[in-house]
């Protein structure tokens, strides 16, 4: 199934021997847990490639008034939710892991696996598991079915994001953001009903919340997780003040406007003002020009050559042949959803992913991120890491691999080496070094406020909380206010629901946190191969060739979730999880945003 969707990750539980344990009691726990595992493990993958053809299915080829794939997906997923959450599974994974000290180290995990994935599902709650399911099915169905209009003709997605991206005139973005935001009301109520369905289902195996469940598989909290959220939040404010404070002056001057405290949501490059890189083009590195001549191949094919260069395998015939790479053609009779994604379909060796590439930037970016999904599911997938264990370290690892390969494919010397910058013999002919900075500051450190505040505290509202569905809305800009100093172009009631107009909020709920923490990782794996590997400057990296770096991934991803996230980073990078690494990147911005908001006002508040 797609990457985003179906992640459940563990956390190993300390190992130790029982003194009492004998060698032929502790051979004979080992050989029952095995024997059940791997009755469980061929019936899983069975069902879950058939689960991921039908939801394949449903985002690649929606038609309207056709319920086919919605018909197929719900019995799909019934028929995984009935094998996963059925009491004889939970009540042999429990009974085996009574017996923990006895077993394996991977055996534990898998167990460990089992009753995880079962709380999604228990068949303790039939009826509540099934309505569910019938709810998730009929969401998904609305939010990729959805027409979006401007000016009376239908528009994608991509329509909406090039306005938003390219557009001077303010009413003509003021109508594309609108646009934008018209599925909201449609997906309002579904989400009430997910909202419930998933509390109560997962409820059934005592967790206490849909969000508490899904923190869970980091080993943490939910207070555990969005205190150290806040942290990461709190270690970059500083310098997102700075770009809060010069990207204000900066819109009033472009779009000869009065000078705001918060940023109206419309005059920024992203429907959900995440990322505001798109609003500086730095001089001697036009990606968009150089990438305008390419075709969406091209694309493809270029960050597929970045991986071989690593040392990396070409990616399989599948993958070219399953996979739906490019927007729907003009005048289809159906539509695809166009949200990037990557899918392991069985666990082995069938890989697709679901793109609707164009030949810009974003799409080359995006190319990357997601190749880095299909080569993390290529590495772990591999003898030594079972099928019930092929996933990231967690879920941020997977995130933050594709994320490390976005960010290294954009940097200057890397895109000189492949072609789509030209080589400088003249320090007058280099791009300015801040300005490449400033671009991605407004990506990166943009997107923490967002993802670690606005989306997190959001859902752990709308679960942890059960925040009323009449304060959706006000609740939603509350936050984006407060983390991220945007707010709406006039005022919006409770008829709208801003907040679902984020496919994650509706199909990959609860994990947002996800990328927040991915972020914080690339910059200290980045960190480590410029320093430790290349001996570069971070700033100005070429990866490509380096079969050095090649190897020093496959090793994070090789192992799957069969090792600990901590003890992974601690024994790649030397270090915790931290903020240090992107802080410090970023550091010489700082400063000089500093300069040039001397004498300006600050208008969001120090956190």
């Amino acid at each position: 199934m797609k990457y985003a969707a179906f992640l459940l990750l563990l956390w190993p539980a300390a190992a130790s021997s029982s003194c009492s344990s004998t060698a032929p009691s502790r051979a004979a726990s080992q050989a029952e847990a095995q024997t059940f595992l791997d009755s469980y493990t061929t019936r899983y993958q069975q069902l879950y490639a058939e689960a991921s053809e039908a939801e394949w299915a449903s985002n690649t080829r929606i038609v309207e008034g056709d319920d086919t794939n919605a018909v197929r997906t719900r019995a799909a997923s019934e028929a995984m939710a009935a094998f996963t959450g059925s009491v004889e599974n939970i009540e042999a994974a429990r009974a085996l892991l009574a017996e923990r000290d006895a077993l394996t180290h991977l055996q534990a995990l898998q167990l460990d696996y089992v009753l995880y994935n079962a709380a999604a599902n228990p068949q303790t709650v039939p009826e509540l598991v099934k309505a569910r399911i019938a709810a998730d099915t009929a969401q998904v169905e609305k939010l990729y079915g959805f027409t979006y209009t401007l000016d009376g003709a239908e528009v994608s997605t991509n329509d909406i994001d090039d306005i938003l991206r390219d557009e001077k005139d303010l009413a003509r973005r003021l109508a594309a953001w609108e646009s934008s935001k018209e599925i909201g009301p449609t997906l309002r109520e579904g989400l009430g009903k997910l909202r419930g369905l998933r509390n109560e289902t997962v409820r059934a195996l005592g967790y206490d919340d849909y969000f508490s469940y899904k923190v869970s598989s980091y080993g943490m909290t939910t207070e555990e997780m969005v205190a150290s959220l806040d942290r990461i939040n709190r270690e970059l404010r500083p310098l997102f003040r700075e770009l809060h404070t010069w990207i204000r002056h900066e819109l009033a001057q472009r779009y000869d406007q009065p000078i705001p405290e918060l940023i109206p949501a419309h005059w920024l490059p992203n429907r959900w003002g995440q990322d505001w890189s798109g609003l500086v083009e730095v001089e001697g590195f036009d990606l968009d020009g150089a990438l305008a001549a390419k075709s969406p191949e091209w694309l493809v094919k270029q960050a597929e050559e970045f991986y071989m260069s690593l040392g990396f395998d070409s990616l399989p015939k599948v993958f070219y042949e399953k996979s739906s790479l490019y927007p729907a053609p003009t005048g289809a009779s159906w539509k695809k959803n166009n949200h990037a994604s990557a899918w392991h379909m069985d666990l082995e060796n069938d890989l697709r992913s679901l793109m609707s590439v164009q030949s810009n930037t974003e799409w080359y970016e995006t190319t990357h991120h997601e190749l880095g999904h299909i080569y993390y599911y290529m590495c772990y997938t591999n003898p030594d890491v079972p099928p019930l264990l092929r996933e990231g370290a967690n879920r941020a690892y997977h995130e933050a691999m594709g994320s490390l390969m976005g960010l290294a494919a954009m940097q200057p010397r890397f895109a000189q080496a492949i072609g789509l910058a030209p080589p400088t013999t003249d320090e007058t002919e280099k791009a300015d070094p801040m300005q490449l900075l400033l671009k991605e500051a407004l990506n990166y450190v943009v997107f923490i406020p967002w993802s670690t505040a606005t989306m997190t505290y959001f859902e752990k509202e709308l679960y942890a909380d059960e925040l009323p569905q009449d304060q959706w809305n006000k609740r939603w800009w509350e936050l984006a206010a407060r983390f991220q100093g945007i707010a709406p172009p006039s005022e919006r009631d409770e008829s709208w629901c801003d907040a679902a107009t984020k496919t994650h909020i509706n199909n990959d709920p609860g994990e947002y946190y996800d990328y927040a923490l991915s972020f914080v990782l690339l910059f200290q794996l980045h960190d480590h191969i410029a320093t430790e590997i290349l001996h570069e400057d971070p700033h100005d990296t070429n990866y490509f060739g380096r079969k050095d770096v090649g190897e020093f991934l496959a090793s994070i991803m090789t192992p799957g979730v069969s090792v600990d996230w901590r003890e992974m980073l601690r024994d790649k990078t030397g270090s915790d999880l931290s903020a240090k690494a992107m802080v410090e990147y970023f550091a010489p911005l700082q400063t000089w945003l500093e300069e040039q908001n001397r004498g300006r006002t600050h208008t969001i508040a120090p956190l």
